[in-house]
């Protein structure tokens, strides 16, 4: 019966403890989602519309550095029809413009944006230097 017991009360004990360390670990999620330090951000895309800042806009589209969607290397407003134009946003960072030929290539932006805001990044250096 004491065997019974204890098995018991251990397996009490190690409930409670783990239960307290998930919670404490679903709390350290929370906190780090609302500072985001030491975390790789992931941001989200905007769709452009009435209320964005007009200025901002004017001037991100006149230095965006490509005349080619980042996703699918196909022109800008080519064969797909008018180019769809996003704010991409990060918390603490600057907004981005970002274009698309169409909206498959959404998807495909938002599965490795870091790779295609590179790729913006390396056109934007390449128009700068003339190379």
């Amino acid at each position: 019966m004491k065997i019974r017991s204890l098995v018991s009360l251990s397996a009490l004990i190690l409930g409670v403890a783990t239960t307290g360390a998930f919670a404490q670990h679903e709390e350290h999620g929370k906190s780090r989602a609302a500072d985001h330090s030491g975390h790789n951000m992931k941001g989200q895309l905007v769709k452009i519309d009435a209320k964005t800042d007009a200025a901002w806009l004017a001037k991100a589209m006149a230095d965006y550095p490509t005349n080619m969607c980042v996703v699918s290397n196909d022109k800008l407003g080519g064969d797909m029809g008018k180019p769809l134009d996003y704010i991409y946003r990060v918390e603490g960072k600057p907004d981005r413009l970002v274009r698309f030929c169409c909206k498959d290539c959404l998807k495909d932006f938002n599965e490795d944006s870091a790779k295609y805001l590179g790729l913006i990044d390396a056109a934007a250096a390449k128009k700068k230097t003339g190379k």
